[in-house]
């Protein structure tokens, strides 16, 4: 059996800098990892799919270029190209993290999976098909999430996509079928649509993006639509089939009205669930929630002392922001001695639409929700200089402030680079500025940020 002092099981987000910082500090370290270095964000999740966003918004301006003056008869998708530079960028992004591990002293990468035999002890069985037992006084599980396969009559019978799967498509679907509204199925929605597929979302409830207020809820769907993307809410699919030419028959219900849909293309994109089942955590005494989420304290801490889960495996918001700050807390806690927790921390997210939803902080029906007195400032972008400007001018700025305090509550920003516009918003929030300072204050002109000013003018 091999000893010691630190274990971190994954090498994600949080897992690859937790390892180089605890090797680092001149703990023996051993970093398991049973697929690629990266996790989710590097090799199935952001930079792949904001790379082929990128292919995607390139294809949409150029057909719609006329806009701008400028004049281009017809386009035309090289899909095969367009996932090679996907697989490019991943390939340098891995690179860097192989290489970073590599020159850490102190820290091993062993290839495998774990699973827990004992107290704090784990078997690793490596590519080499060769298992060892390994013993840590500290572990760190960052094993992350994957996609939620539904229980559908007659899956076993197609060929269906993930949202890792399809990410090596190499032609443009003739018509893809999105089961799932959440984020990650609006983004790959827009995707194929810009690059030439007819696209249909299924949402089984009766409210699309049910987190979000109406208003910007109904203006991101409106965006889409707009762009011929078809989204039928209260709709299930009950049964897929082959059917003809390569074909797939979905049998569904919209609105309890039974129907049929012929695709091409099916992408289940209806949820994910954490990496834990395998783990065998029980022999170790780690609790785990109903949906298979590591349990853990405010410090990150499961309730077995020394035991630690970050990321997307412990619940809560799963972005990739989030599980890299759990990796400041606890290496800050662990080696600083300071005390930081995920009490009242600050998320923000952006879904990678075009335009952009950047949101941080409490929208405006839970700042009602909470008991605030609230005042709520709004301003649609056709009133923004830069985005009259640039031709950009879907979407809106929202605001929600304290009207005791001043102080701003949260934000939603619809717009292109909104991820960016709320930012400004979250330092604000952060310092604890009042949107009096922000209103009063000087932006470089014109920027998206200087029309801030302009968004809390219309509070006065």
């Amino acid at each position: 059996m091999k000893i010691y002092d630190a274990l971190i099981i994954g090498a994600g987000q949080a897992g690859v800098p937790l390892a180089k910082k605890l090797a680092q500090s001149g703990r023996k370290t051993l970093l398991i990892e049973k697929r690629i270095l990266g996790g989710t964000c590097v090799n199935d999740g952001c930079t792949p799919t904001k790379t082929l966003i990128a292919s995607g918004r390139i294809a949409y301006l150029t057909r719609h270029s006329k806009e701008w003056g400028v004049n281009k008869d017809s386009i035309s998708i090289d899909m095969p190209f367009i996932k090679r530079r996907k697989d490019s960028i991943i390939l340098g992004s891995r690179q860097g993290l192989e290489e970073g591990v590599e020159d850490t002293k102190g820290l091993d990468l062993l290839y495998g999976e774990a699973v827990f035999t004992d107290f704090k002890t784990v078997s690793v069985q490596g590519r080499d098909g060769q298992s060892q037992e390994i013993k840590a006084e500290y572990i760190f599980i960052n094993t992350g999430a994957t996609p939620v396969i539904p229980e559908i009559e007659g899956l076993s019978s197609i060929h269906y996509f993930t949202s890792t799967s399809i990410l090596d498509l190499e032609q443009v679907p003739e018509h893809l079928l999105i089961v799932g509204a959440g984020y990650i199925a609006l983004e790959f929605a827009q995707l194929y649509r810009r690059l030439g597929s007819k696209v249909t979302i299924l949402e089984k409830s009766n409210a699309f993006l049910a987190k979000e207020d109406e208003d910007v809820a109904d203006e991101l769907r409106k965006i889409l639509e707009e762009e011929g993307i078809q989204i039928e809410l209260n709709a299930e699919i009950s049964q897929v089939k082959p059917s003809g030419e390569g074909k797939i028959l979905a049998t569904l219900k919209i609105d309890n009205q039974s129907n049929e849909i012929a695709c091409s293309h099916l992408l289940l994109a209806s949820g994910r669930k954490p990496q834990s089942g395998s783990l065998s955590l029980d022999k170790t005494g780690v609790n785990m929630d109903e949906k298979g989420h590591i349990e853990v304290n405010d410090r990150l801490e499961t309730n077995v002392s020394g035991i630690y889960a970050l990321g997307d495996v412990k619940g809560g918001p799963a972005f990739t922001h989030v599980s890299y700050n759990d990796y400041v807390i606890v290496s800050k806690n662990l080696l600083n001695n300071t005390k930081l927790t995920t009490q009242e921390r600050l998320i923000p997210y952006c879904i990678f639409t075009d335009p952009q939803l950047g949101r941080v902080g409490l929208s405006e029906k839970q700042a009602r929700e909470k008991g605030y007195d609230i005042k709520v400032a709004k301003l649609p972008m056709e009133h923004v200089a830069r985005a009259r400007e640039t031709g950009e001018t879907r979407g809106f700025m929202k605001a929600v402030v304290d009207e005791k305090t001043k102080q701003i509550l949260g934000a939603a920003i619809i717009g292109v680079d909104g991820g960016e516009i709320v930012s400004v918003l979250q330092v604000a929030m952060m310092g604890k500025l009042t949107y009096e300072q922000i209103r009063d204050g000087v932006f470089a002109h014109p920027t998206f940020s200087e029309s801030l000013n302009n968004l809390f003018m219309s509070l006065d």
